[in-house]
């Protein structure tokens, strides 16, 4: 098969045009083997075209301009030598995808500049390790393979440059461990997988901007996904959640949070803390009257074990204590406790309350369902003054259009 072979400039800024350059071999259908020959042709024009030039610039620093002289052939000799030996120094973006690819070609690791590597749509059941042999690369983009859990190499953390990793349209069942000790991830998409479990170990990404787990199987999300403070974007439509945890409050820098085609009977009240909110997708789940009414008959109300009563005792009578006074174990405890959102109770609870479906205005426009969390079963409660003023403040400030944009009911 014919291949046009071209570079092309990703940067309109010229000073980096030398720094920029992409090469194409998508949409060709070349197996694994075409491929190789097809690398190793590109890695040997590049050779002797860095060779060509480089007389010609030196005779320009001396002040030569002249036109002619020797011929091509004269002026750029072959390499004598072994052409594995040689690496592509200049391609920055490499574009593998809609091909037939089974596996990756070790010629990859020649390319040892590279920034972005494109194998989506083709059919790898498995990344080498030798793709670790790429240390500048910051994109990576594998969606619609066939990779499943044992498909990735170990030692992810050694690309400590990755920024962004596409693993959606696959056949991971989990959040793998080695997703999470790359530290330096701002973009990670795993949805259209059969992911059934976010390890907790998930809240080492610290700098995760954007997080994609639409379409997959996912019942419940851990507390610790509350700890991605940089996250912007949350994607978790299209999974069987039936609740999110409050710590999804934490997320103070959230902007698009998208749920759409869950369970979802309530959200957490806490929710509305969330005020740089600007899309919230809500469709195709059961917030409507008569599942609220549903959820609150299966509401149980589990009495306070021994440890629950003692840890509100000293909470709220400010008992002293410090970490050699008590175990780890029982000072992580006695800090996880939760404030009653009833404004005329001061009482606390820990991991025995009572769940009140409550509904509130939300951004002027809408009447949720949200979760309030009582400390016991003789506890009333109203809308706290505070999530009431935030919702005022929200439908006063905000044009209609803007409201619109919100809440994605429909």
């Amino acid at each position: 098969m014919a291949v046009n072979m071209y570079y092309s400039s990703e940067s309109s800024d010229s000073e980096n045009t030398a720094e920029n350059f992409s090469l194409d071999f998508s949409y060709l259908m070349l197996d694994t083997d075409s491929l190789v020959v097809h690398l190793r042709n590109s890695i040997r024009e590049q050779h002797l075209q860095q060779k060509c030039e480089s007389p010609r610039t030196s005779r320009r620093k001396g002040g030569d301009r002249r036109r002619g002289g020797r011929g091509r052939d004269e002026e750029c000799p072959e390499s004598e030598g072994s052409m594995d030996s040689i690496h592509d120094t200049v391609t920055k973006k490499l574009l593998l995808q809609h091909n037939m690819l089974l596996s990756l070609p070790f010629e990859i690791t020649r390319f040892s500049s590279l920034l972005s590597l494109d194998l989506s749509n083709n059919n790898l059941t498995h990344v080498n390790d030798f793709l670790l042999q790429l240390p500048e690369l910051q994109s990576l983009y594998l969606q619609n393979n066939n990779l499943a859990d044992d498909g990735l190499p170990k030692e992810l953390y050694t690309l400590t440059k990755l920024r962004e990793l596409n693993l959606s349209g696959n056949k991971l069942t989990r959040v793998l461990p080695q997703l999470c000790e790359v530290a330096g991830l701002r973009y990670l998409y795993l949805g259209g997988n059969e992911i059934t479990e976010i390890l907790p170990e998930i809240k080492a990404l610290q700098s995760l901007q954007v997080l994609h787990l639409g379409g997959n199987l996912l019942e419940t999300v851990p507390d610790e996904l509350g700890e991605l403070h940089q996250l912007a974007a949350l994607i978790l439509c299209d999974n069987r959640l039936c609740s999110l945890p409050r710590v999804i409050s934490n997320l103070t820098r959230l902007r698009s949070l998208l749920l759409h085609k869950n369970n979802l009977c309530c959200l957490p009240v806490c929710i509305v803390k969330l005020r740089g909110l600007t899309e919230l997708s809500l469709r195709d789940n059961p917030l409507v009257t008569r599942f609220v009414n549903s959820c609150a008959r299966e509401i149980m109300y589990n009495t306070p074990s021994l440890l629950e009563l003692a840890a509100r005792v000293i909470k709220l009578k400010k008992l002293p204590y410090t970490s050699e006074d008590l175990p780890r174990n029982l000072v992580y405890y006695l800090s996880s406790g939760q404030r009653c959102v009833n404004p005329k109770c001061k009482g606390m609870y820990f991991t025995s309350c009572v769940e009140h479906i409550k509904f509130v205005d939300f951004c002027g426009m809408y009447r949720l369902p949200l979760m309030h969390y009582l400390c016991s079963s003789r506890c009333s409660s109203k809308t706290p003054d505070y999530y009431r003023a935030q919702s005022e403040s929200d439908s006063e400030e905000d044009e209609p259009a803007a409201r619109m944009k919100r809440v994605l009911l429909g």
